[in-house]
């Protein structure tokens, strides 16, 4: 006899939801989003790179998930507002929104062109902001949705050399905690993950240096390199009811870097 039973829910209890993940072409963003379509949720996948889009979402609809591919500019207003309205179209609104495009581009403050600054906080933070007012509008009025933010520890430390990369990502952090207490009352949380020695295609290169893994490891707690499946595993549970208390939080996932401070200061006999 066949067991026509329906497959129990996902312990996430995101089965169903509508999940928008920007940036979700490639490395953490592609995780996350692999993430909440293996935890029942419907899936919009947004990139400005559509081709890369459209190859992740063709993947999850293989596995059997709802997945949609959005190309959007997360930094055009108007891309932003027509992408919201095609996910409500094709998938429902959004329940779920985890704001991960972003880009780098390199240079001392001293010198660093003023167009590409401005390209940075374009994309980095004020695209975030008009993600979370396009999709969070459905969330304010349902009374309820999670925003997850992926910031970086270098809006917690200076990265030299970054341009508006560290100053952006700060910037993040700041607006994660003001949108957490503005729409906190209407029931949508606002969180942000901090990642930290990840490997993705900003850093893949880097890589590809003899020894250099084993030298960015030695300066964890962890020792090893973070991968987007380390960031993804993290915000999942933030976009989901099991962090149903979970608001204006911070959560650093540097496999321990950030507390070896100490460690790297020389102390004759212990290092």
């Amino acid at each position: 006899m066949t067991d026509q039973r329906s497959p129990a829910p996902h312990w996430l209890g995101l089965d169903g939801q509508v999940c928008v993940v920007s940036g979700a072409g490639s490395g953490i963003g592609a995780a996350i989003a692999q993430g909440l379509a293996a935890a029942g949720g419907r899936v919009a996948l947004l990139d400005r790179d559509a081709a890369a889009a459209e190859a992740q979402a063709r993947a999850l609809r293989e596995t059997g998930a709802d997945a949609l591919a959005v190309p959007c500019d997360v930094s055009d207003a108007a891309a932003v507002a027509d992408a919201a309205a095609l996910v409500r179209a094709r998938l429902g609104p959004a329940g779920v929104l985890v704001n991960n495009a972003g880009l780098l581009r390199a240079g001392p403050l001293a010198e660093v062109d003023l167009a590409r600054w401005n390209e940075v906080l374009a994309v980095n933070l004020t695209g975030y902001l008009l993600c979370a007012r396009a999709f969070g509008a459905g969330m304010r009025a349902a009374g309820r949705g999670s925003i997850v933010h992926v910031a970086s520890i270098s809006g917690l430390f200076p990265q030299t050399g970054s341009g508006a990369y560290s100053a952006s990502k700060a910037g993040v952090l700041l607006l994660s905690r003001q949108l957490a207490v503005e729409w906190g009352p209407q029931g949508v949380r606002s969180n942000a993950v901090c990642p930290g020695m990840i490997r993705t295609a900003l850093s893949a290169r880097f890589y590809e240096e003899p020894g250099f893994e084993a030298r960015r490891a030695a300066v964890t707690a962890s020792r090893r390199i973070g991968e987007p499946q380390d960031i993804a595993d993290v915000a999942l549970f933030l976009a989901s009811p099991r962090a149903a208390y979970v608001n204006g939080a911070e959560i650093v996932v540097d496999g321990g870097m950030s507390s070896m401070l100490m460690d790297m200061v020389p102390r004759p006999g212990f290092n």
